[in-house]
């Protein structure tokens, strides 16, 4: 009887309590996250660091506790941040030619043995898609002995419309790059590179080329396999090293996505690489604020709201302007973030569960921060009703669909049909599963631990906008994305974003006051 007369007062109290969420308080925390005097909110960075003060001081001020593990608001994330330095060199070469790449314009990349050098000369493999996924009965390293040598490969995988078969047109873990250049290091390869196309890797060479700065890594623990470098080429360079063995970029990415492929040395050609790197620990946070429940029982149990506050800080000048600002990306999840807090710390009853909202690091270097957190997190993983994630949203008004990446693999798909419903938004796949937008935001990190877990997406069916006007947007924000273009502007459309900040609150709530968590879902 308590439960229900709780869930009927929170239903009750549901109206008042989103009306808290507006897109005139939304709009000043995404002015001043995005703004330059943040930097670009760049890990390890001064800007960095206002960001997670900022946010901590907002959380305080909204009525949340301390919800990091040592009772404060911000929980230490440890990294390391490997830089390139300068006079980086990588060719290769084949009977007396040699291709050498420029930095930036032809090859960007890493090293993961956080050691200050990495120099090979050693002999290349192309390994197609570099998988190894015997469910799928696929092993592009079979029979093959990459131990010290080079493997050359594609993002991605081998195409499908069988969804037993790599999930058919979803992609799965398996074509993302992080898969890549972990498998590489298993198999005990020297370096891997990834030969970028469009269409593999779902984005331009530009947004590869704006992270050649220091980027964050998680401290390797001793003896795990890493490779010297990890890197990216353009398809033209890619070509270029094909070539010397008289293969075509054309040909090979066939091969690779031919059932059958194994993994074949590229003749004579080498690749010799030369690298210096500066390698530093850096010390980031991730923002946990925490609400509890009002059901002594259930008040164990938590629903956990995510946003990642951290962008790319200052790199490369495009038309001369250094400041990665990050506004869509993610300004505007943080903004609401802040928001569905304050109005879910205003409620009396509180919901039977308790909330953290939890604003994480290091997203745009691989979900670091989220990973630290489910890995480290001040509540057992199993008492994780569910996380919420909320990752760039448009400022052009409000729209009549969703797109709620991953609802679809938890028990909880009945319950966001519903609230959708009620918000008067439908549900719509994600147009492009091929990109595997499931793996690249940090409702991932809380899936792999076993959360459910699922990111609230905004939908392009505009509402009083003309035909045309939701393929323009998406074509500007492609080209905004991990630029310094990507910045606020006074003119921003907020209702849009108080729309979604009302529905991820309402969707919360919901789980917040249900008597009985569903069963999991495995959501690999």
């Amino acid at each position: 009887m308590r439960i229900l007369t709780v869930m009927m007062a929170g239903a009750a109290l549901l109206p008042a309590q989103m009306s808290l969420i507006e897109g005139a308080k939304i709009r000043p925390h995404v002015k001043f996250l995005a703004s330059d005097q943040l930097e670009g909110r760049g890990v390890g960075q001064r800007g960095g660091q206002l960001a997670a003060e900022y946010l901590a001081a907002q959380f305080e001020a909204a009525g949340l506790k301390p919800g990091a593990p040592d009772g404060s608001y911000l929980q230490a994330v440890p990294l390391r941040s490997v830089e390139v330095a300068p006079g980086a060199q990588l060719t290769a070469t084949a009977d007396g030619r040699t291709v050498p790449l420029k930095w930036l314009d032809e090859f960007v990349g890493t090293s993961y043995t956080q050691e200050a050098a990495a120099d090979f000369d050693a002999e290349a493999v192309f390994v197609g898609h570099g998988i190894t996924a015997p469910e799928f009965g696929w092993n592009d390293y079979a029979g093959a002995d990459v131990k010290g040598k080079v493997v050359v490969l594609f993002t991605n995988e081998p195409p499908s419309q069988d969804p037993k078969f790599f999930q058919g047109k979803a992609l799965t873990y398996y074509g993302r790059w992080t898969y890549k250049y972990e498998e590489a290091a298993r198999q005990g390869a020297a370096a891997a590179i990834i030969i970028h196309t469009t269409p593999t890797a779902s984005y331009g060479w530009q947004v590869l080329r704006a992270n050649g700065r220091p980027q964050p890594q998680i401290r390797r623990a001793a003896g795990q396999p890493a490779l010297g470098f990890a890197g990216w080429v353009t398809a033209e360079a890619g070509g270029q090293i094909l070539g010397l063995a008289g293969k075509s970029a054309e040909e090979m990415l066939k091969a690779a996505d031919t059932r059958g492929f194994r993994a074949m040395p590229l003749g004579r050609v080498r690749v010799k690489g030369r690298f210096r790197f500066n390698v530093k620990e850096i010390e980031t946070h991730n923002v946990v604020g925490m609400v509890a429940g009002s059901d002594p029982r259930l008040a164990q149990e938590a629903v956990v709201y995510t946003a990642h506050w951290d962008h790319l800080g200052m790199g490369e000048a495009v038309a001369g302007d250094r400041i990665y600002n990050g506004a869509l990306d993610n300004a505007t999840g943080c903004a609401m973030l802040v928001e569905m807090a304050r109005a879910w710390a205003s409620m009396e009853p509180k919901p039977l569960r308790s909330a953290y909202f939890v604003a994480v690091t290091a997203e745009e270097s691989g979900l670091l921060g989220s990973q630290y957190f489910a890995e480290h997190p001040p509540l057992a993983a199993e008492r994780m009703a569910a996380n919420l994630n909320f990752d760039s949203y448009g400022p052009h008004g409000r729209v009549k669909d969703t797109v709620v990446t991953g609802a679809e693999r938890t028990s909880f798909f009945g319950l966001v049909e519903s609230v959708a419903q009620r918000h008067r938004l439908a549900i719509k796949p994600d147009g492009h599963p091929q990109s595997g937008g499931y793996y690249r935001s940090d409702h991932y990190s809380f899936a792999r631990v076993g959360v459910p877990a699922f990111s609230v997406n905004m939908g392009s069916d505009y509402e009083g906008k003309p035909a045309g006007f939701a393929a323009e947007v998406g074509k500007k924000h492609a080209a905004q994305y991990h630029q310094p273009s990507d910045e606020y502007h006074d003119d921003w459309d907020f209702s849009g974003m108080e729309q979604f900040g009302r529905f991820g609150f309402a969707l919360g709530l919901e789980i917040a006051n249900l008597e009985k968590i569903p069963a999991r879902v495995d959501a690999k």
